[in-house]
């Protein structure tokens, strides 16, 4: 079984990238209340272990269940390449009451769920969808603090990291090799249609509406489809990389000879392009300025050590090949055989 969405060519025009504050700090709640599916966020976790209030939190984890429906209300695809919490968590805010009751209604008494909800916590919810509204946009606000605000550069470099591959993917290889290759379970057919695997069956025309793509740390090991009205239909994806974002890990070195040939920062700069990146992230990951790290990338760009270019309002740096050849260990040489008889 699959999800299937019918593209046509007004969609394809329309595919977009961005990044969501808010989706990130709800699925992170989602993370919070079920850890296990997601090890390798657990240095992470084992921080705010002592800080977890589950029963303040109970009305919003209430909403999110292990199986079932989603109140997509509390997520609204952004409509911008990067939206600000508060701008999202406003666009929460405004949801109207009725399709807040309905959206309710769906997630703690829908056929979807396995669990059901403690009765009193349900009733609560429905009683008063405004208080209900009102509560769940001041908790996402704590989560947003408390979880994602002190990570949010580290996790915004992972996100942006992850559609400048996806865009050089595009420039490569064209649309079908970057959906295709955003995760295991997609594959392309030719008559137009993107195929999803998932445990049911679901057809959804596009509708000219196009898809937007938004990386998620907090989404492995699978991924999330919206397809609801009046939402633009979406799909989240785990982001490339997310099982090293919470190891620490040194300053890149260099050897001995590259930071002869060419100077120590500039090697551990060119050290550091292992991934596109760009100044502003390479400068937080060296703990240098941004100013500095540009002059140094200019002057390996103009030795053709780097190159560059630009995804949206970002500039991104990549080694050459000729980079990549000076940072790479040199070859183990093989002992040459005998020959027979020596």
């Amino acid at each position: 079984m699959a999800v299937q969405l019918l593209v046509e060519t007004a969609d394809l025009l329309k595919c977009r990238f961005a990044l969501s504050p808010l989706w990130e700090t709800v699925a992170a709640v989602r993370t919070l209340a079920d850890p296990r599916r997601q090890a390798y966020h657990l240095p992470w976790l084992r921080k705010l272990r002592p800080e977890l209030d589950e029963k303040q939190l109970s009305p919003l984890l209430t909403l999110l269940p292990r199986t079932g429906y989603t109140p997509d209300f509390l997520t609204p695809p952004p409509t911008g390449p990067l939206s600000e919490i508060e701008d999202e968590l406003a666009r929460v805010a405004d949801t109207p009451l009725a399709h807040v009751r309905e959206e309710l209604r769906r997630c703690l008494h829908g056929p979807e769920r396995k669990t059901p909800p403690r009765p009193e916590v349900a009733d609560r919810l429905l009683a008063d969808p405004a208080r209900t509204l009102a509560q769940l946009v001041t908790l996402i606000r704590t989560c947003w603090n408390w979880l994602i605000a002190p990570q949010w550069p580290q996790l915004r470099d992972l996100l942006d990291a992850d559609i400048a591959v996806r865009s050089r993917q595009l420039a490569e290889g064209g649309l079908h090799r970057m959906l295709t290759e955003l995760h295991p379970t997609i594959t392309w057919h030719e008559l137009g249609a993107l195929h999803i695997a998932a445990p049911h069956r679901t057809r959804h025309p596009l509708g000219g509406q196009g898809l937007l793509l938004l990386p998620s740390a907090f989404v492995w090991p699978t991924l999330t489809v919206v397809v609801e009205a009046p939402w633009q239909p979406t799909l989240i994806y785990p982001a490339r990389g997310v099982g090293d974002l919470w190891q620490s890990s040194p300053h890149p070195s260099a050897s001995q000879s590259l930071q002869r040939l060419i100077g120590r920062t500039r090697a551990r700069v060119l050290t550091s392009l292992h991934k596109p990146v760009s100044t502003s992230t390479l400068a937080r990951n060296l703990s240098l300025s941004p100013a500095t790290v540009s002059g140094h990338l200019t002057a390996l760009r103009d030795a053709d050590l780097v190159t560059r270019y630009r995804v949206g309002r970002t500039v991104y740096y990549a080694p050459t090949a000729l980079g990549t050849a000076l940072t790479s260990p040199p070859p183990t040489e093989q002992p040459i055989p005998p020959e027979d008889g020596i």
